[in-house]
């Protein structure tokens, strides 16, 4: 049996009641109202409809998989099987607690509260050592000592051991000064980057005075030290180290990316002082020295500045690796290539024998081929081989250039010694 629309447009039309029955409303209306009344699509949907059968049609349920409909009655069964406890001593004919104007006192004692950060013990004569250590970046301490070593023993002249040993220390003392400087100024940005957030002051092991304290007696003792014992330009070298360090490298990390080459110049400081250390003058072989050292700086620390993006970009330091990756990667592969005319300088001012060159272009190609592939796809894996390769490069090329020092001599006549310096020398040997 089929419906039609009967001819007459005042009708009763056909509803579904919620119980799935039949039931008829008058509703006159037009066919223009018929027509244009028509349900919405979305409603179409949510509205059951009736089939020419006369049977209500549910809307489709979603086909569940099989995994969800066993974990849902997994789930059902285990909340089912868990049952309501009441505590032992509830009884439901006790009356209802009332409020007391005072509360009775705990049977037990309350617990006593716990932190979960690890207390910081008291400073003592023992612990103040290895906060010093700390305070002072005792590595970054070193291989600045083994540079101005290394400048001593490669400048002219006879070996003073007294004299090399006060250089050595007071270099330590200037470096230690700058860095606790550093460490002083750089608490509220320390504290925000994964890789110095342990520090000593940032976790208030010294307070800040201590370290600004420490700070103002190393730097004075060292640079009073070079001045007293040793001479005037290698103090001054000394105290302008600390200077550019606290004063204008750390605040310009902030600033530009010029930070990089200050920090660049302080590092090529130490191995001058021991150069003048030795000799009381600026001469060529001391500024070869600072080239070596100024030139490394870069492959080292943008290759290490690379894997700690996140961390300086936390703390608002303006670095290459931040600003301008590409420009970092491009400044690494530049200086690590300028490291080649710069050994090869030595033996052309006779600081070194033509060895040198041989040796140290070799070492030279390894640090190159390193940057070029930091250049050439920089991730961390390239990162890291180029700083951990520029640590070994170092070392070598310095002790390459000691191996192959040549002998008063030959440093006398590169500079070119005068005739009386000439004669004395001649009659020393006669003599003895």
């Amino acid at each position: 049996m089929t419906m039609s629309l009967p001819k007459t447009l005042s009708h009763s039309c056909l509803l579904l009641t919620s119980r799935g029955q039949l039931c008829s409303r008058a509703r006159p209306a037009s066919l223009h109202t018929l027509v244009s009344a028509r349900p919405t699509k979305q409603a179409q949907d949510k509205r059951r409809v009736l089939t020419h059968f006369g049977r209500a049609i549910p809307p489709k349920r979603p086909v569940l998989p099989t995994r969800t409909l066993q974990r849902r009655h997994q789930i059902s069964a285990a909340t089912a099987a868990v049952q309501p406890q009441e505590p032992d001593d509830y009884d439901p004919a006790a009356p209802p607690p009332t409020t007391a104007t005072t509360s009775p006192q705990p049977s037990t004692p309350a617990a006593t509260p716990t932190t979960k950060f690890k207390p910081i013990p008291s400073i003592t004569p023992g612990t103040l050592p290895n906060l010093y250590r700390d305070l002072t970046k005792a590595k970054l301490g070193g291989l600045v000592a083994l540079s101005t070593m290394c400048g001593y023993a490669m400048a002219p002249g006879a070996t003073d051991l007294p004299l090399f040993f006060t250089t050595t220390l007071g270099t330590v003392l200037c470096i230690s000064s700058a860095n606790a400087f550093n460490q002083w100024i750089e608490i509220p940005y320390d504290a925000q980057m994964l890789r110095t957030r342990n520090r000593v002051l940032v976790r208030r092991a010294l307070s800040p005075l201590h370290a600004f304290s420490f700070g103002t007696i190393t730097g004075l003792a060292g640079v009073s030290l070079l001045a007293l014992t040793v001479n005037p330009l290698t103090a001054f070298l000394g105290a302008a180290n600390i200077a550019l360090y606290a004063c204008i490298y750390t605040p310009l990390k902030r600033a530009s990316i010029a930070n990089t080459w200050v920090g660049a110049l302080v590092g090529a400081i130490p191995p001058m002082m021991g150069w003048t250390a030795c000799t009381g003058s600026l001469d060529p072989g001391a500024w070869l020295l600072g080239g070596v050292l100024f030139a490394w700086q870069f492959p080292h620390f943008n290759s290490l500045a690379w894997n700690l993006r996140a961390d300086y970009s936390k703390a608002g330091y303006r670095m290459m690796s931040v600003t301008d990756p590409a420009l970092n990667a491009r400044v690494s592969l530049r200086y690590a290539t300028l490291m080649l005319p710069i050994c090869w300088a030595a033996p052309a001012l006779d600081m070194t024998s033509w060895w040198f060159a041989a040796d140290s272009t070799l070492v030279n190609a390894a640090i190159i081929v390193q940057a070029w592939r930091f250049w050439k796809k920089s991730d961390e894996k390239t990162a890291r081989q180029l700083f951990f390769g520029s640590l070994v490069h170092l070392p070598l090329v310095l002790a390459l250039m000691m191996v192959h020092k040549v002998g008063e001599e030959g440093w006398e006549a590169g500079v070119g010694a005068g005739e009386e310096e000439e004669e004395e020398r001649d009659e020393n040997r006669e003599s003895g």
